[in-house]
């Protein structure tokens, strides 16, 4: 039988090489792939993927997609606080870049599958299509960030990852003698690399545009010095001296607003999403989920309704704080499979 071919998705961290070390042991003949993206210490990310590579004697390939990822995840990131949404790239950059183009790449090499080290389960849902389900480690679970890929791209991945919590990974890497070697733990938004996301527009000479803050009622207390700096729910850098402490409530990018209230209006029960894509079919509507607004939120229980042709109604049992407009919202059933993701439009008062 004529082995399959996996391309792993290395970075030189933990999980990438224990995946592409699980899947050589399970029989595959497996290929490294590296994304050269425009980040800092770049050559010193591929030296020690290289290491990697060269202990588990497999080959490795730099696959160069600077240009790619600044046009389809750091532009969607600016473009996104711009117009007063606070986005999330790593959704889009796991959909367009790391199984979209790098995906696209490893097909035309010849390789069957593509692995990476996200801690998510693929399952059979209805019709046999493959799901996305959350990973066994509840505090690894990276699911929400895989939810906006398509039933093809799912075809044509592995995740070895997702059975196993980040205690047992840590466990292989040093029975595979791969402890030293693998790199540090990967960060959320990649391009950052730990700065501010106020410095990093800086550092892409966006001028500040000042405007208003701005109470519910329309008051003016204070004044901005850009949209980007802010995201629904904040309260450091507002400056605004009161007996209890206001918060974002809202960007207003029309009127260049930023709207401030008071922690308790930030509970909201109705979360209004367009765009929903559906993991089989479409259901029927009322239909009973566990939603999460966040990478870092608890999925909480609701109900979906389509309120017209490219908007859905989220309706919580229970009030959530600091629905975000440009975050997903991504939906799950009682077995933890993802149904479908949306993204967030507004709350509902």
């Amino acid at each position: 039988m004529t082995l399959a071919k996996v391309g792993i998705a290395m970075s030189g961290g933990v999980d990438s090489s224990v995946t592409a070390s699980i899947l050589k042991k399970e029989g595959f003949e497996v290929y490294g792939f590296f994304m050269h993206l425009p980040l800092p210490d770049t050559e010193k990310h591929i030296e020690r993927v290289s290491a990697v590579a060269e202990m588990l004697n497999i080959s490795l390939e730099v696959v160069h997609l600077q240009k790619y990822f600044t046009h389809k995840v750091v532009n969607y990131f600016i473009e996104s606080y711009m117009q007063g949404l606070t986005p999330n790239p790593c959704v889009i950059c796991n959909r367009m870049v790391k199984f979209g183009y790098l995906l696209r790449f490893m097909l035309d090499r010849g390789m069957d599958k593509i692995a990476s080290g996200h801690y998510a389960r693929l399952v059979e849902g209805r019709g046999r299509i493959p799901v996305l389900q959350k990973g066994v480690d509840p505090k690894k679970d990276q699911s929400y960030f895989l939810c906006r890929l398509t039933t093809d791209q799912l075809k044509s991945m592995i995740l070895p990852l997702g059975n196993l919590t980040k205690k047992e990974v840590y466990m292989l890497a040093a029975e595979m003698g791969l402890d030293g070697v693998h790199g540090s733990e990967s960060q959320d938004i990649c391009f950052l690399a730990g700065e501010t996301v106020a410095s990093f527009f800086e550092k892409q000479e966006i001028m500040n545009r000042p405007g208003d803050i701005v109470t519910t009622e329309g008051k003016i207390i204070g004044q901005h010095q850009g949209l980007w700096r802010y995201t629904v729910g904040q309260r450091r850098g507002l400056a605004l001296p009161h007996t209890t402490p206001w918060y974002v409530y809202r960007l207003e990018a029309d009127h260049n607003r930023v709207v401030v209230c008071k922690n308790e209006m930030l509970l909201k029960k109705i979360v209004c999403t367009r765009d929903m894509q559906w993991a089989t079919e479409e259901p029927s509507y009322p239909v009973r989920i566990f939603a999460q607004i966040r990478g870092s939120h608890q999925p909480s229980a609701a109900s979906v309704d389509k309120e017209s042709d490219d908007l859905w109604n989220i309706t919580f049992d229970k009030p959530q704080r600091a629905v975000t407009p440009g975050q997903f919202a991504v939906l799950y059933n009682e077995d933890n499979k993802i149904t479908g993701s949306g993204i967030i439009v507004e709350h509902v008062d």
